[in-house]
């Protein structure tokens, strides 16, 4: 990005995080992901070309390594980037504080909120054998409708296609419902009484839902009460 002509530090930290989509590449990487395809479902929006070109300039400026590995190419933090971690959940925290709105439908997103789940999702809640959930969210086109989360031991995998094996538990609702729960705008339990929230199959799982399901690192953070102008 064009540099704003600053000796000041604000300005040249500015210069190297301030382009669009690299604090989100940061979050992702701070998060766990290193290769290629994992960050790209962290910024599904992001093209494939943009987000080759944002991690280049990471590299050069030393927030990142990339290292060449027998299955293709990892990407790290650095020291430098390493030291964004504070920065990165302030924001977060900041965000929930004070940015945060009504959701409209141009800020959901089902490849988004499924990513998220399934990395914080509590694996001790399930047995060793493979056990299978699937979302259905009703208010959204079919390409987009149905996902699975396999959980087997400690791993989750993510699919947008029907991996063939029977489900243990359905979870029905409107794909901003689920993100509220996420978000921890709305509770498991106020939403089933309400009848936002539709869940069949393994009783267990299903009285545990409020356990295992997970939310957001930053549910926790209510948001502020803004003062009219």
């Amino acid at each position: 990005m064009q540099g704003y002509g600053q000796f000041c530090p604000v300005a040249k930290a500015t210069e190297v995080l301030g382009e669009r989509w690299t604090p989100l590449i940061i979050r992702e990487l701070l998060s766990g992901e290193q290769s290629f395809n994992a960050l790209r479902k962290g910024v599904p929006l992001m093209s494939p070309s943009l987000l080759s070109s944002r991690l280049k300039s990471l590299e050069a400026t030393g927030v990142i390594r990339r290292e060449k590995t027998g299955r293709g190419v990892t990407y790290s933090l650095t020291d430098s980037g390493e030291e964004l971690r504070s920065i990165i959940e302030q924001l977060g925290v900041w965000g929930q504080r004070w940015a945060r709105s009504d959701m409209s439908k141009k800020d959901l997103d089902p490849s988004l909120l499924m990513w998220d789940m399934h990395r914080r999702i509590d694996t001790s809640y399930f047995g060793d054998e493979r056990t299978v959930l699937r979302f259905e969210f009703v208010d959204y086109p079919a390409k987009m409708r149905l996902w699975w989360l396999v959980v087997t031991g400690t791993e989750v995998d993510i699919c947008l296609k029907d991996p063939g094996h029977d489900v243990d538990l359905l979870i029905q609702s409107t794909l901003k419902t689920m993100t509220q729960i996420w978000m921890g705008d709305l509770s498991v339990t106020r939403a089933r009484r309400e009848g936002l929230l539709r869940v069949t199959g393994n009783s267990v799982l299903n009285r545990s839902m409020t356990s295992w399901i997970g939310c957001s690192s930053l549910a926790a953070v209510k948001p502020a009460r803004k003062r009219s102008a």
